[in-house]
């Protein structure tokens, strides 16, 4: 037992060295440490729009300026992207740049977060709608490069995409990725980055307490 678990000890050490993205990485936990080091600046952020039911609204359940009649955020995506965005703003997490999916859900993410000054990117939307279609090949390569892509100093980039999109790019270590999850990586400024945690949106409002 003790050459194996050192020989996996190892193997994620590798990984870590090479730039690559650790599969077990989902494990961490959202700590002081990872905030104090958000605090800084210098990630990207990778997030998964927030609860959304598959079925479409029709006109009189459609949200304020769902002209189209897409897919929109349930109360519990309301809720959570708010507490979120209320939990990065007293922890003091700056966000700069923010790119967000054309979809509806993912913009009613950005604005129940309160983030300011979106920019909506085809790539990191569903394909619907009158949006440029690319391959999933081409959308992957492209969020994956956008990881890489260092943030104005002091700040982090988010981008909200959704679940394949996420999947496609990252393979295995975004396996299972939930309703406004998100991916943290740390651009290495050599073309590469690494995934070195995986938030759960309900633990932002729980780290508040624990951090003053």
């Amino acid at each position: 037992m003790q050459t194996r678990s050192l020989a996996r000890l190892l193997c994620v050490a590798a990984a870590l060295v090479g730039g690559m993205m650790a599969a077990d990485v989902h494990a961490q936990a959202l700590t002081g440490d990872l905030v104090s080091n958000l605090k800084k600046g210098g990630y990207v952020l990778v997030m998964r729009h927030t609860a959304s039911p598959a079925a479409l609204p029709d006109k009189a359940n459609a949200a304020p300026g769902n002209d189209r009649l897409e897919r929109q955020l349930d109360a519990t995506g309301q809720r959570t992207a708010r507490d979120m965005g209320a939990a990065m703003k007293a922890l003091q997490i700056p966000i700069g740049d923010v790119l967000s999916s054309p979809t509806y859900r993912a913009r009613e993410t950005v604005r129940f977060a309160a983030f300011d000054n979106p920019k909506t990117f085809d790539e990191l939307g569903d394909g619907g709608l009158g949006m440029q279609v690319q391959s999933p090949a081409a959308a992957a390569a492209w969020l994956r490069t956008k990881t890489t892509e260092a943030p104005r100093a002091g700040s982090n980039i988010l981008l909200v995409t959704h679940a394949p999109n996420i999947q496609g790019a990252f393979g295995q270590s975004a396996d299972g990725i939930a309703d406004g999850e998100m991916m943290v990586f740390r651009p290495d400024g050599k073309g590469g980055s690494t995934l070195i945690a995986r938030i759960k949106i309900d633990d932002w409002p729980r780290i508040v307490p624990l951090t003053q």
